[in-house]
Order: C-alpha cells, then structure tokens, then sequence
C-alpha cells in the first residue's frame, strides 16, 4: 500500500471552483488533479536555476546557524 500524508489546502472559492471542473471533465477526483499540478511545479523548480541557486543559499544558511548552535563556528 503506498503511504501519502495528508495536508490542509485553503483556496480561494475562484480556484477551488476551476479544479473541480478541470477534475470533474477528466473524471478524476480533486485530490488527484491536485498531486499532479504540485507534481509538475516540483519538477519544473527542479530543473531551474535560479531555484537551484536560492535553494543552494537557504542551504548555507542553515548549516551556518547549525554550526553556531553546536558552537563549531
């Protein structure tokens, strides 16, 4: 059985209206429709370099604030 986890999703009434129609005309359920738009814009980030480089900077940060709180640094 395939583990998921359940998260809460607040949208505006506009867009919640417009994926249930885009989910109701293909037949699928709103949940379904929904993992694959998060699963595009996932991938999509993935293979940007701007992402990549913030990505890379929120890195350094945090072992940066991890080496002050072991007090390595």
């Amino acid at each position: 059985m395939e583990k998921t986890k359940n998260i809460l999703l607040r949208l505006e009434p506009e867009l919640a209206e417009r994926l249930q129609t885009v989910a109701s005309v293909e037949g699928r359920s709103v949940s379904d429709v929904a993992r694959e738009a998060i699963a595009a814009l996932v991938d999509q980030r993935r293979q940007d370099a701007e992402f990549s480089r913030l990505l890379e900077e929120n890195l350094s940060r945090h072992e940066q604030s991890l080496r002050r709180m072991r007090g390595d640094g």
